[in-house]
């Protein structure tokens, strides 16, 4: 496995101990949990409510059913999701790994609302159990796409943050056919610690306690796995047993907190990256303050959410508030990693030996008409299966979603292709980088502060969000010289970050959160013929614009020193490319919102198929992408007609498989 550390130059010195650090962190903890007391019962009635409350006393009964088990249960989840997180990043060598990064935590609300839907029975042996496995099928998965890079820490988090989305995306397709049952759950998932008894406590603290003693029985195993996989062996450890042993233990503590209060995203990674950085050297010693840094972490977040739903009269999930939290902390730790000189573009087999485009962009396009014409003609109407032919009610009505899957496949595919010229970075992509999460954000913006309903406005609020979530991302990248790793990284936090306001907005009730959801997941059911033909007229300015800029995209991935020798200006040449990949971004995700994986796997697979120089290689990314999400939007009207599935969730799940299958593949010379 590959070794990655947290740097400890740049202000990264430890400067408080473990116990310091808790006390720090619980004292304000202690302070927010007072004042929510105070707003319940006066000082000198606090300890009859604990211990014996008055059962004619509505506030007494408050304090005791309530606010106490909710304080209980933040720190007994907040302790083992500490735990969880220091045990994979011990067994991983991975300073970022985490429940949440790793996919643990959407495979766990995968499992749990696929079995309320298909298998209710199985909830009826305990929905821990139902967690827990959802949780280890997803760390499974992850290990074995990484197992053949020898488990190097940045496609094992590439393959946790894929595993993740597609279980998010899965988990939105039942959402949205299952809202009569899963609506409650979707909010749960999102972490709340609300209480009615004690019955969550009892459940959780026992089964924790297990899993701190296994964790404690696997000490000395775990300190050898630390060492390089030679060493332990020579000591004659059992690598694969302990390896595990331990990742059993760290999905369970997981799984049992997201089966009993949802999930509470980056606890898992920040308490064990404390720990570390307050000098917990020793692992036992990691353990423990890890443990009582996420105890202290969810407790004092809980509390401070509490005061915040008091004040204005909103109950804020917990768990989208850790996220919001954990996100900046993962972009202020991406600049200080230490990672080891392994690059993803040594993920990705090379293209085939250059070969003539024409021919091949000739068969793409054949391609994408074939199966434009099919959706159009074919598929299930009033009468059942038949043929449509122009004229047709039918036609009229899937002619525009036609035009408007081409059209978002085309930008978010050229969008993608930019971005990994740039950047050096066969991973980039729209969707990865956080440009599309970006630009779903200026999109809440626009309906939430603004209420900009035109489309004008919302076209140029999502590409005020995607501009600003790039110059965040290659501000970073610049700061960590330029390593694609960290430019990946930095846009997995700012697509959790996305995640938690959705799901905080969501909580709030207000109708127009449905409507952004609903959204996001990539539908092109209700595009008109005016909206279609302008989407496409979009898509062919972009496409315009690719020969004026094709030279720029050949010489800038050489350096800054051969582009200027070439007589060409970086600054202004990277400025009009960024701007030009936000635009397309921007109005890609209007279209299919900014789930689906197009603008990843599009760009890989014109190079795999020949197509090596710039041009060619955007216009059969552009050829492919259109056909992907016309067939997803397709699969999506059919497959479970008459419900409509959306594009971009379809799109999603047939990208995801690529984009694992293209993690997989070595690069070789």
């Amino acid at each position: 496995m590959g070794d990655v550390a947290v740097s400890s130059s740049g202000g990264m010195r430890p400067k408080l101990r473990p116990l310091a650090l808790v006390l720090l962190l619980g004292l304000p903890a202690v302070l927010a949990c007072t004042a929510n007391l105070s707003m319940q019962l006066p000082p000198q009635k606090w300890w009859r409510a604990l211990v014996e409350p008055d059962t004619a006393d509505i506030a007494e009964l408050l304090v005791f059913y309530s606010l106490a088990p909710r304080l209980a249960v933040s720190l007994l989840a907040g302790a083992a999701l500490g735990l969880s997180g220091a045990l994979l990043q011990q067994v991983l060598r991975n300073p970022i790994a985490s429940p949440t990064t790793l996919g643990v935590e959407a495979g766990a609300n995968l499992a749990l609302g696929a079995t309320l839907i298909f298998a209710p029975v199985l909830i009826g042996f305990g929905r821990e159990w139902v967690a827990l496995g959802g949780g280890l099928l997803a760390i499974l998965l992850v290990l074995l796409l990484s197992r053949r890079s020898g488990f190097a820490p940045l496609v094992v988090i590439l393959a946790g943050m894929v595993t993740g989305l597609a279980c998010a995306s899965l988990a939105a397709l039942l959402t949205l056919f299952n809202s009569h049952y899963l609506a409650g759950l979707f909010l749960w998932g999102a972490g709340s610690l609300s209480q009615q008894d004690w019955s969550v406590a009892a459940e959780l603290a026992p089964r924790i306690a297990v899993a701190g003693i296994a964790a404690v029985l696997l000490l000395r195993p775990l300190t050898l796995l630390g060492l390089e996989d030679s060493a332990a062996r020579s000591l004659g450890l059992s690598l694969r047993l302990f390896r595990f042993a331990a990742l059993a233990v760290a999905v369970a503590l997981s799984a049992f907190v997201v089966a009993s209060v949802g999930s509470f995203g980056f606890i898992g990674l920040a308490a064990p990256v404390l720990a570390r950085l307050s000098g917990a050297r020793r692992l036992g010693s990691r353990l423990v303050a890890a443990a009582l840094l996420g105890a202290a972490l969810l407790c004092l977040t809980d509390q401070m959410v509490m005061l915040l739903s008091s004040s204005y009269e909103m109950m804020l999930p917990t768990g989208a508030v850790t996220a919001m939290l954990g996100a900046p902390l993962l972009l202020w730790m991406v600049p200080r990693l230490n990672l080891p000189p392994h690059s993803v573009s040594g993920l990705i087999s090379p293209a085939m030996n250059m070969i003539r485009p024409a021919p091949l962009l000739a068969g793409l396009a054949v391609l994408l008409l074939v199966v434009s014409a099919i959706s159009a003609t074919v598929g299930p109407g009033v009468k059942g299966w038949g043929a449509a032919l122009p004229g047709d009610l039918l036609w009229s009505l899937r002619f525009p979603r036609i035009l408007a899957a081409i059209a978002g496949g085309t930008l978010l595919a050229v969008a993608g292709g930019i971005l990994q010229r740039m950047t050096g970075n066969p991973m980039a992509s729209p969707e990865v980088l956080g440009v599309s999460a970006g630009a779903a954000g200026g999109l809440m913006v626009a309906l939430f502060l603004f209420d900009l309903s035109a489309r004008t406005g919302q076209v140029l609020a999502t590409t005020a969000g995607a501009s600003l979530a790039l110059v965040v991302i290659l501000a970073l990248a610049r700061a960590s010289k330029g390593a694609p790793e960290r430019v990946i990284l930095a846009g997995i936090a700012i697509g959790a970050l996305l995640d938690s306001l959705v799901s905080i907005l969501m909580a709030s009730g207000d109708p127009r959160a449905m409507r952004l959801f609903n959204w996001m997941t990539g539908s092109t059911y209700g595009v008109d013929t005016a909206s279609a033909i302008g989407s496409i007229v979009a898509a062919a300015l972009v496409l315009a614009a690719l020969p004026m800029v094709a030279r720029w995209l050949e010489i800038l991935p050489l350096g800054d020193a051969s582009a200027r020798a070439l007589g060409i200006s970086s600054l202004l040449s990277r400025s009009l490319l960024l701007a030009l990949a936000a635009l397309a971004t921007a109005l890609a995700t209007l279209l299919v919102g900014p789930l689906s994986f197009v603008g990843l796997v599009a760009p890989p697979l014109a190079r795999l198929a020949g197509l090596r120089r710039a041009l060619p290689e955007l216009v059969g990314a552009a050829l492919l992408g259109s056909a992907i999400m016309v067939g997803a939007d397709f699969i999506g009207r059919t497959i479970a007609f008459p419900w409509q599935l959306p594009a971009g969730l379809v799109a999603s799940a047939i990208g995801a498989p690529v984009f694992l299958w293209l993690l997989t593949r070595r690069q070789t010379p």
